[in-house]
């Protein structure tokens, strides 16, 4: 279908719902657009006011009700807590406004059905905010596994661990959807299935008894014709230098090294070369919002599409239904 397009050169005016840590890192990077305009809504008057003098915000407002329905605003991006993002994304649909979701977008993969109906009666697009996909070392894997420098595919292994300390809405799982896999492994879970490979087969398990927290987890997929990958996920495994982790790729005619943040990739195989995915969008959001903007002006869906996030909740789904 097509969607409503902003005009091609035109300001778009994103107002941005919830306060917190997500809209702290996505105003850093939106303020970097031109042509981009930032408005900051929050229950709670004073935060939205001193986020929006902190990043140079064009207005604030004092509840999400009057931001969504404001005229003057194009697009919604979602930064509350995921019990919210359901409703918040319906009433930002009633109102014709663009959305933009935080991940992870929605409780349960059927939601994704409500949405997409309310959706296609407005006209206007949901984007979910998955910027592990636009990430420089998925984007450079991705070539890599494909140009077949290594052969076949055999093995991948991910290393995610690392210790993060929360004490907020994060250990609620009512509020947050779920433990550690769901709240921030969902992004590994993606950069798991977006290699080049199809994946088959998720599983999940969780180190323990069943009474221990679910901060840690390890993931297996079988992908179509035959490659098998692990992913180690955890909060709370001591580790190096704030999160230095060493992953691996192993093919039937050599292997790939890469610092699972992406500082740098080492190829083993054909060729042997150092690759450096570049620091300066190491996490990817600039790539994400460049690719939005354009899908809104253009009227079509992003290179990261909904049904490719509703996938990412079905596996996390997967994963946890087998104990």
């Amino acid at each position: 279908m097509e969607y409503k397009k902003i005009e091609e050169s035109g300001l778009i005016r994103i107002v941005l719902l919830g306060c917190g840590f997500a809209t702290r890192i996505h105003s850093k990077t939106l303020s970097r657009f031109d042509n981009i305009y930032l408005y900051f809504a929050s229950n709670d008057i004073r935060k939205a006011t001193d986020y929006n003098k902190k990043y140079f915000g064009k207005g604030a407002y004092g509840n999400y009700e009057e931001a969504i329905t404001d005229e003057n605003i194009d697009v919604i991006l979602i930064a509350t807590p995921p019990i919210n993002h359901l409703e918040l994304t319906l009433k930002a649909l009633e109102a014709g406004k663009h959305v933009i979701v935080e991940k992870p977008p929605y409780l349960k993969s059927e939601d994704f059905e409500i949405i997409r109906k309310a959706a296609e009666k407005s006209g206007t697009q949901v984007l979910i905010a998955e910027n592990y996909y636009y990430k420089p070392v998925a984007m450079k894997l991705r070539k890599v596994l494909d140009s077949g420098v290594i052969g076949k595919p055999l093995f991948l292994y991910v290393n995610a661990t690392k210790t993060q300390k929360t004490g907020d809405w994060r250990d609620d799982t009512n509020v947050s959807g779920g433990g550690a896999l769901f709240e921030g492994g969902i992004h590994w879970v993606n950069f798991m299935a977006n290699l080049g490979l199809e994946v088959e087969e998720v599983r999940g398990w969780q180190p323990g008894s069943a009474e221990d927290s679910s901060k840690s987890h390890n993931v297996t997929f079988k992908y179509k014709n035959g490659p098998i990958g692990t992913l180690l996920y955890s909060w709370e495994v001591n580790t190096s230098m704030k999160g230095v982790r060493i992953s691996r790729i192993y093919g039937t005619e050599g292997s790939v090294t890469f610092e699972s943040n992406g500082v740098f990739i080492y190829v083993r195989g054909k060729k042997r070369k150092f690759i450096w995915p570049g620091i300066t969008d190491i996490a990817g959001y600039k790539g994400m919002f460049r690719d939005f903007f354009d899908a809104l002006r253009k009227g079509v869906p992003p290179k990261f599409t909904f049904d490719m996030a509703k996938r990412d909740v079905e596996l996390i789904e997967r994963c946890v239904s087998h104990p």
